[in-house]
């Protein structure tokens, strides 16, 4: 009798051992509430539209994807606006989830709808819209919902190619380069990246809970004669890829280095197939994005982790603020931009690099950074799958390679581009340190 006890109690330490030492499981749950605001309120995107929103075509969303392992948690929510919100909001939601929720970390991503509200961002002359207070709440709901419904997960990642878009920076023989904002005829014009990239989701019994698709292009198909709230072709892409999976997952559009890169049919006019072209534009982009992803194989891994760096990066301004304010006079009466005021020298910039089971690299850039920095990610990454975000965290202006800044034009230097030359460069380079760091290839000690 004397042993039988000991023989159970050791099982039941081992039993307890075991249960302890067990890995961590990778969970995720999704999230999407809708942060349509008012009409009547000035709309982002074109400085030549003329007043303010007046309808809507289709409601903006906020969707949530939290991702847990063991005490890490991570939530990506993608907001149908132009822009995130500015610094202050973004760090009071920060914190609001952390307390919640218990997120560690937190990245909020823009499609840059050219036919949402304005945002008031980082500029503190700027008062914080009603509507802006209301779908910050609303997002701080969705991630904490979306933390409660957090099940066991496993991934897959597969790649396509969609031709809806193209560089409207074209560099002519002479060094000059020519603005071209449509592309009605569709030839392919570099650098430009076609790139599908697909993140899918599934529960552990293999049940589709999200599919993310990472793409580059400005949703602008809708142009400056439209009033009326709009996701553009993102939402139309999303839509598209539910209804393709019988509406089970979410689907999420994640805005890569679209910075100079225009659809195809960019500023459709309303009253002229605008919205048939937007259809169409988003449908393509949803039917290879689903193609790809009922073509994957979802996975589990035995050591699943989630490993997150967080750095802010100082950088100076580009432009001398007096000539800068002066030339923009000539060009634009009575504008002046946030940089031209004088009273501002450094902007300090978040970027956030996610390492998802050793195998999926995420970066993020708070502005508008051009294809090829999305091109270089993926080429330069340790690991294969590497995913972009742009306008993540921040919105800083257009963010142009050094060549791009050279050569000049719309985005590369002009007064939406404020940043020091080759600020993209030490990003994307931060970046790509950081993964290696988290692989275990880069240490703080010599070993030679």
């Amino acid at each position: 009798m004397r042993f039988l006890k000991f023989a159970l109690l050791v099982s039941l330490i081992l039993l307890g051992a075991g249960h302890t030492l067990r890995a961590d499981v990778l969970k995720a749950g999704v999230s999407k509430v809708e942060i349509t605001p008012p009409v009547g309120l000035p709309m982002g995107g074109y400085s030549e539209r003329v007043g303010p929103a007046n309808g809507v075509l289709d409601p903006l969303y906020a969707r949530v994807l939290v991702l847990e392992c063991g005490e890490k948690r991570l939530a990506i929510a993608t907001l149908d606006l132009v822009q995130t919100f500015g610094q202050p909001l973004l760090q009071q939601l920060r914190e609001s989830v952390k307390k919640s929720s218990g997120i560690t970390y937190l990245i909020v991503a823009a499609s840059h709808t050219h036919s949402g509200p304005a945002v008031a961002g980082d500029n503190p002359s700027n008062p914080r819209p009603e509507w802006e207070m209301t779908a910050l709440e609303k997002v701080r709901k969705a991630i904490d919902a979306a933390h409660q419904s957090a099940t066991e997960v496993r991934l897959g990642t597969g790649y396509g190619v969609s031709y809806i878009a193209h560089d409207r920076r074209h560099l002519n023989p002479d060094g000059t380069v020519t603005m071209m904002w449509r592309n009605p005829t569709r030839m392919l014009i570099a650098p430009f990246d076609p790139t599908v990239s697909v993140l899918r989701v599934d529960t552990a019994a293999g049940k589709p809970l999200a599919i993310l698709v990472d793409y580059s292009c400005h949703p602008a198909v809708y142009g400056s004669d439209n009033n009326r709230y709009s996701a553009d072709f993102p939402g139309v892409m999303t839509k598209t890829i539910e209804h393709a999976f019988d509406d089970q997952p979410l689907a999420f559009f994640l805005q890569g280095a679209a910075g100079d890169t225009d659809p195809d049919f960019d500023e459709s006019p309303i009253d002229h197939n605008g919205e048939s072209m937007c259809a169409w534009t988003g449908q393509q982009l949803g039917v290879e994005a689903t193609r790809v992803a009922k073509l994957l194989q979802t996975k589990s891994v035995s050591d699943p982790d989630i490993e997150v760096r967080e750095d802010v990066l100082p950088f100076h301004l580009r432009w001398n603020p007096e000539k800068g304010r002066q030339e923009i006079q000539k060009r634009i009466p009575g504008y002046v931009p946030s940089w031209a005021r004088g009273d501002r020298d450094t902007w300090q910039l978040p970027i956030t690099t996610v390492l998802i089971n050793k195998q999926i690299a995420l970066t993020t850039m708070p502005g508008e950074p051009f294809t090829e920095f999305q091109m270089y990610w993926r080429d330069r990454c340790p690991v294969h799958d590497a995913f972009f975000l742009g306008y993540a965290n921040g919105y800083y202006g257009y963010i142009p390679t050094i060549r791009a800044a050279a050569e000049g034009s719309y985005g590369a230097g002009n007064y939406a581009t404020w940043l020091e030359v080759g600020a993209g460069e030490q990003m994307l380079n931060r970046a790509l340190i950081r993964v290696y760091e988290m692989l275990g290839r880069l240490t703080d000690i010599p070993k030679e």
